[in-house]
């Protein structure tokens, strides 16, 4: 089913609209929510909880790209679930480290002067990203949006994982020359 015929279904409220979206994007869903939390229980719960929201909020939003949409709702759904998590003490280490390495490019703090310095760094990453090749922008993406783990990430391109580490690497020193000349301060 094409998705601007599940947007449709959704418009018209029928529980359709879920299943066609699961059933299309629900694996893609899926792999971005398993990369960022630890537990089966808590990834099924937040696939969940991405449908719910989408159904929320369609209509009044009408997505352009329905996986992306979707999949910014998982991955904020299950960021905010690991939020959870680690205030409770509980979870792992593995998106802590690919927050970490972003954390030695990207500023971050209490709030970053919030909104209008968020679109600021949005459009310089934005920016950055699209004077790459389209390999490397994969890469990054896959690492620091997907959360995958860069021997995942190697496996799918058909590169090292050495090499995907080290593209990674540069990548950060890179973004971090890139910010520093736009004028944000790290």
């Amino acid at each position: 089913m094409e998705d601007h015929e599940i947007i449709a279904l959704f418009f018209r409220r029928s529980e359709e609209a879920v299943t066609a979206a699961s059933r299309k994007y629900g694996a893609y869903c899926r792999s971005v929510v398993t990369n960022i939390l630890p537990s089966r229980e808590d990834a099924e719960e937040c696939l969940n909880d991405t449908w719910l929201s989408a159904w929320d909020s369609i209509p009044p939003n009408r997505p352009e790209r329905l996986g992306v949409y979707l999949a910014r709702i998982a991955r904020n759904t299950a960021l905010n679930r690991r939020k959870e998590l680690t205030a409770q003490k509980r979870g792992g280490g593995a998106v802590d480290a690919v927050l970490e390495e972003l954390h030695e490019c990207i500023p971050g703090g209490s709030a970053v002067d919030e909104a209008l310095d968020e679109l600021v760094l949005r459009d310089a990453i934005n920016t950055f990203l699209r004077s790459q090749s389209k390999q490397k922008r994969d890469i990054f993406i896959r690492r620091y949006w997907a959360m995958e783990q860069v021997s995942d990430i190697a496996r799918a391109l058909g590169l090292r994982r050495g090499q995907t580490a080290t593209i990674l690497y540069r990548m950060r020193r890179d973004l971090k020359e890139h910010l520093e000349k736009e004028g944000i301060t790290l």
